[in-house]
């Protein structure tokens, strides 16, 4: 028996840890479950009920009619739409933008610590600001935009670049990629810093070409950080608002409505909270199948799918 004191007392230690690692984190938790998990909980419960505030006799339980409506309407399907092809389109570019800068970064140059500081600037812009500025340089008549594309003669000076569906999606995708590429290139080159010199040796010594050593060395190195990127990029392009709400106002027309768009009309103009509600649950439903997925397709350990 008493050659069993020692493996107890450290049982009993590390029980004694793990009781005031959870005492520790509890006031963090509670702020968590405060801020995230009860406005969750409140969205849920309006979504199924009638919560309309410019007719309070529409109270009551609705089940799943908020859903059904939801996506029976057109301006919904074709938001999704939207949503979906903007999120393909600008996580696929800012990924590819933001790693050809990282690896700029990443070798050494005069100078490089000035650039790496220049390159946060437009991440460290906040959203409206960098949003009404690209605003004012795409004004037809005296933004900066078109007047450098009339000095050059290129074309597109003339173009009301906010006033047609593309134009206005791609001044929508500039402005977005010019405040979040310095982000993705920030992730992608702490992951670049990470991954020993020792490899890129070995792979000149083996005789390997540039582009091989990036296919087969930095590449399957630079997961980790890929997933963390695409992750966050991902989330912010399904939940996208700032910037089309500053520049284009969801027009001309509709054409530049996305969900998130709709879900702040739904809750602060019509004042729906149960279709509001409903949107913000598929919204979250959306993202966590995102991360769900991207978690499955970078997972680097293999051995837990047999678990």
């Amino acid at each position: 028996p008493g050659g069993n004191r020692p493996p107890l007392r450290r049982a009993r230690a590390a029980a004694a840890d793990r009781r005031l690692g959870w005492l520790l984190l509890t006031p963090t938790l509670v702020i968590l479950l405060a801020v995230t998990a009860f406005p969750l909980a409140y969205n849920v419960w309006n979504s199924v009920r009638h919560v309309k505030l410019t007719d309070p006799a529409a109270d009551g339980f609705a089940g799943l009619g908020n859903y059904r409506a939801l996506f029976a309407d057109a301006a919904f399907r074709q938001a999704l739409i939207r949503t979906l092809l903007f999120t393909a389109v600008s996580v696929f570019t800012q990924i590819v933008a933001g790693l050809v800068v990282a690896l700029v970064l990443h070798r050494r140059f005069r100078g490089r610590g000035w650039v790496r500081a220049a390159v946060l600037v437009p991440w460290a812009v906040p959203t409206v600001v960098a949003a009404t500025s690209w605003k004012t340089m795409l004004d037809p008549q005296t933004g900066f935009v078109n007047q450098a594309l009339s000095a050059l003669h290129l074309p597109g000076a003339d173009t009301n670049w906010l006033g047609g569906e593309w134009t206005a999606w791609v001044a929508i995708g500039a402005t977005d990629a010019w405040k979040t590429v310095p982000f993705v290139a920030i992730i992608l080159l702490a992951g670049l810093q990470v991954i020993p010199d020792e490899l890129y040796e070995a792979a000149r010594i083996d005789g390997a070409s540039a582009w091989q050593t990036f296919w087969r060395v930095t590449l399957p190195l630079l997961r980790p950080a890929l997933l963390v990127a695409l992750i966050f990029r991902t989330l912010s392009a399904l939940l996208v608002f700032d910037v089309v709400f500053i520049l284009t106002g969801g027009g001309p027309g509709n054409t530049t409505e996305t969900l998130s768009y709709i879900n702040w009309r739904e809750f602060l103009v019509e004042t729906d909270f149960g279709t509001g509600g409903a949107l913000s649950v598929v919204l979250v439903v959306l993202a966590l199948l995102v991360a769900a997925g991207y978690v499955r397709i970078f997972r680097t350990d293999r051995g837990e799918e047999t678990r």
